[in-house]
């Protein structure tokens, strides 16, 4: 499969279009809050007009006020993905949300699995964040903390899951990682231009009716403690509605908190081994250095690589 990551308003979802045209592909998001309908301006959806008739999978998939885990999405986004196949097109991987694409890149040879509890345990994350699973797993297995990043969010939660299932940390379990055959990119802008696209973006959000799309999701009973409503773009609307801050402090809001989430996308992305990065001034060139890549490196035929966990 192929891979397009990369950080909020880099430019991805034209790309994957782009290619999807030119490799006979079939779009795949990879983005945790493209799932809800209803969401469509803060969450800057590709439009029908844009997709250029390219299919787009799991996009508008579940209703604001139900929740949705990563597992879930890696089922239904495996399943998506080998009838893509099965078709003999290609799968492109599109979007900013580092647990789904990591998701879809490794794969487990599990020694302890709990389901339910890792879901328990990804909705708590999303919740309180990185640092406070991480400062969890030090409490509960020092010893897997030692070897893990807090911000592999992915391995820390497995092991909190394997501890709290089997009380043995991860370090001492058979538990192996399968890497996926697939390329990885991701498009990169000096951090001042990415800034400029990212304060235009949330501009636009607004002209295009933002606020009324809140409204509209409030009106139907979608409150700001849901799942959906965690999300940037729609989560600093909740002081505004309670007549704590004004709307052009509402907006400056989200084009910080915007701008913080892409520099947490670049730090996530750049700890993928195999995210190839692609300039910006080179963007004439990203079909040509993506196709030639997928010339010399089978997407199918490349074989597995295993590590341990």
């Amino acid at each position: 499969m192929l891979i397009i990551g990369g950080t909020t308003a880099s430019g991805k979802s034209q790309l994957g279009i782009q290619l999807a045209k030119k490799l006979n592909g079939e779009v795949v998001s990879a983005d945790s809050m493209q799932i809800y309908k209803g969401m469509d301006i803060g969450t800057a959806k590709v439009t029908p007009k844009e997709s250029d008739g390219i299919k787009h999978h799991l996009i508008d998939i579940v209703e604001p006020h139900q929740s949705f885990s990563v597992a879930e999405y890696k089922e239904k986004a495996k399943y998506i993905i080998e009838n893509i196949k099965s078709q003999g097109k290609l799968p492109i991987i599109v979007g900013g949300t580092g647990l789904y694409i990591n998701a879809l890149i490794y794969d487990y040879s599990l020694s302890s699995q709990n389901l339910n509890l890792r879901r328990e345990l990804t909705l708590e994350y999303h919740k309180h964040g990185a640092d406070f699973m991480y400062d969890k797993l030090v409490k509960i297995d020092p010893k897997a903390a030692k070897t893990i990043h807090k911000n592999n969010v992915k391995r820390v939660i497995r092991a909190l899951e394997v501890f709290l299932t089997t009380n043995k940390s991860i370090v001492d379990k058979n538990d192996k990682e399968q890497t996926v055959p697939h390329l990885m990119y991701a498009i990169k802008y000096d951090r001042q231009t990415l800034y400029d696209r990212i304060n235009l973006r949330v501009e636009k959000m607004f002209r295009f009716g933002l606020v009324d799309e809140i409204k509209g999701l409030l009106a139907k009973g979608i409150d700001f403690d849901m799942q959906s409503m965690q999300a940037i773009g729609y989560k600093e609307f909740k002081d505004y509605f309670s007549s704590k801050i004004s709307l052009a402090d509402t907006k400056e809001l989200i084009k910080k908190h915007s701008r913080n989430y892409a520099k947490r996308q670049e730090t996530w992305f750049k700890r993928i081994e195999t995210c190839k990065w692609l300039e910006i001034k080179e963007k004439s060139s990203f079909m040509d250095i993506i196709i030639n890549d997928i010339t010399n490196n089978s997407l199918i035929e490349n074989k597995q690589q295993s590590k341990e966990g």
